[in-house]
């Protein structure tokens, strides 16, 4: 703390509250975030005695006020009013604002007083914290019922069993409330709630409270039940699953709101997992199919994204029988999401069925997907090939392969060229390099002449990757020649492209390359006409020094060709020259007397 903090002329308190009445909320944030300083500059009786009594009273303010007081009382406050044993005081603020409208401040109220309850004894909890509970769960306002539900597990296991008890009754009544949204707070806490629960009362209480929600005739409660299902689940032996959820789990994965079979298709694996292998291939099979085959376009999207997970619990006999004919209705479904979700997690199938079995079976289904009118769906299949290639030869794929990667190269959305190139080093592993030399290699070529910069940028971090997938050798002959042909080219932007490129793939080469075709050209660019490649051609020398400054050939090339050309560029008539080559030199072995004084003007400039 400042020791010219004096406490009694500042008076704290009256500072807050200067500032928690102006008209700016902006102030009002301020002081809120200032709470611990201003906390531990009363120390802790005072903190306790005035602070928070001050605070338990400003709640009518903004909501994001509010939501930042909340906030703060949550991150170890405690600390600043005496420790754990004072913490049951800050219950009293934060209760207020759990009964707020906001449901944000609501919910960050919960969460901080939840917090304070891993710190509170058993006797706190007793005495302050479960008749806050009490209070919140029997309030008028449907506001704090809500926000109660959160509050029953970080207690539960601390108290006596017959506080337990009374806990249970509790949180049932928030389950049969009579307001659909309190009902909702009571199905989004179920789960972490009947975690706490011991196995007898997971079935004696906690099952009852499942049903009562699961039944629920608001489908915005029922579809917050599918997780309480999977928590359930998963403290139940399978054959317990089988005798008390099966029903439940038949009439979710059918209920008549696309939004509830919506989640049970996005948590489905997580369902399979906790159910057992059984109960898998005796029910959840035919559910899966059923979520496959959706009316719903968003239920197939969702079911699509489960397939690879779920058929790894499937024999091969199974996932050829059951999953394989859905994965094919699916990749000529109407929904282009549908398609696309589907091309993203078909490779992971190839896997699981062989070889003989992806070729004769998945093998026409790749084909059919690069050939999409989709270009979302053909980059998700392109991106996973990778999955595919351990299983087939990719040879298998490169006829279609080829038009649908020209296809997306050219596309009129700059954001799917960009995506397509991301993934053309992964495709050079795979295609192997003669195919990629007759094929690709003038297409790489070609997006560094784009109109959009980050495509001319991705361009030239590709051509980084692929000298390292291929080769130094390679892109001797490939590359280099190519790009430095664009320095001498009448747009700019050409030019441009060739000075960042060599800075991006210079490191990836060695430095008899860059003395006998790159370094020439380089420094003939530096008396171009346009400050912009000047300054970057700078840059470039300074990604060259960094580069091969570590050897001694490589300081003797610094000192020959490098430092020559920045020296001279710090008399260029363009700021920016300037300082880039201040930088550049700065960066070299060689830093001249006489340069010292120009890089630390320019710097301070």
């Amino acid at each position: 703390m400042d020791q010219a903090f004096n406490v009694d002329d500042i008076a704290p308190i009256a500072v807050l509250i200067d500032e928690l009445r102006s008209d700016e909320v902006q102030l009002r944030l301020n002081a809120i975030h200032s709470i611990p300083t201003i906390a531990l500059a009363l120390g802790p009786d005072r903190a306790r005695n005035e602070l928070i009594p001050f605070l338990q009273d400003s709640v009518d303010d903004e909501d994001e006020v509010l939501l930042a007081l909340a906030e703060e009382l949550g991150r170890d406050f405690e600390e600043y009013i005496g420790g754990p044993q004072h913490a049951h005081v800050l219950l009293g603020p934060l209760e207020n604002l759990s009964a707020v409208e906001e449901t944000l401040v609501r919910d960050k109220a919960a969460e901080s007083i939840a917090k304070i309850a891993g710190v509170l004894s058993p006797l706190q909890i007793e005495e302050h914290y479960i008749p806050l509970l009490k209070r919140l769960s029997q309030g008028e306002w449907f506001t704090s019922r809500t926000s109660s539900a959160a509050l029953y597990a970080p207690v539960y296991q601390k108290v006596s069993p017959a506080l337990q008890e009374e806990l249970r009754k509790g949180f049932s009544a928030l389950g049969a409330d009579d307001t659909p949204m309190v009902r909702r707070a009571a199905a989004r806490s179920l789960g972490a709630f009947v975690k706490a629960l011991s196995k007898q009362h997971v079935l004696t209480d906690g099952l009852p409270i499942y049903r009562r929600l699961h039944g629920d005739d608001q489908d915005s409660v029922r579809l917050l039940t599918v997780e309480d299902l999977i928590t359930i689940a998963q403290q139940l032996t399978p054959q317990e699953v089988k005798e008390q959820l099966l029903k439940q789990i038949r009439v979710t994965v059918s209920d008549k709101s696309w939004r509830v079979r919506y989640m049970a298709a996005t948590h489905f694996n997580e369902l399979a997992e906790a159910v057992g292998v059984e109960l898998v291939r005796e029910e959840l099979i035919g559910q899966c199919v059923q979520l496959l085959k959706d009316n719903e376009a968003e239920v197939r999207t969702a079911a699509a994204g489960q397939i690879p997970g779920f058929s790894k619990l499937l024999d091969r006999e199974v996932i050829l029988a059951r999953i394989v004919p859905c994965v094919r209705d699916l990749s000529h479904d109407t929904s282009q999401h549908v398609r696309a979700a589907l091309a993203n997690q078909i490779s992971g199938l190839a896997p699981l069925l062989g070889r003989e079995a992806t070729i004769e079976n998945l093998l026409p289904l790749f084909l059919h997907l690069l050939k999409d009118e989709s270009a979302d769906v053909r980059l998700n299949v392109i991106s996973k090939l990778q999955t595919v290639n351990g299983v087939i030869d990719i040879e298998l794929l490169s006829d279609s392969l080829l038009p649908a990667i020209l296809e997306l190269a050219e596309d009129k959305s700059w954001r799917v060229r960009q995506a397509i190139i991301e993934y053309i080093p992964l495709l050079a592993t795979q295609l192997g390099k003669p195919f990629f030399d007759e094929q690709l290699g003038n297409l790489c070529m070609s997006w560094l002449g784009d109109t959009v910069f980050s495509i001319r940028e991705a361009a030239t971090i590709n051509l980084k990757k692929l000298t390292e997938v291929f080769g130094v050798e390679w892109a001797r002959v490939a590359i280099v020649p190519k790009v430095m042909g664009m320095g001498q080219h009448p747009n700019y932007l050409y030019r441009m492209t060739t000075v960042q490129a060599i800075a991006t793939i210079s490191p990836s080469l060695t430095l008899p390359i860059i003395q006998s075709e790159i370094i020439g050209p380089l420094l003939q660019l530096a008396a171009d006409p346009i400050p912009n490649i000047r300054f970057n051609v700078c840059k470039a020398l300074e990604v060259l020094a960094t580069t091969f400054g570590s050897t001694a050939e490589g300081r003797e090339f610094i000192k020959q060709k490098v430092v020559p050309t920045l020296e001279q560029e710090k008399n260029d008539g363009d700021a920016d020259v300037r300082y880039f080559s201040g930088r550049g030199i700065y960066g070299t072995c060689e830093i001249p007397d006489s340069f010292l004084p120009f890089i630390t003007l320019e710097t301070n400039e």
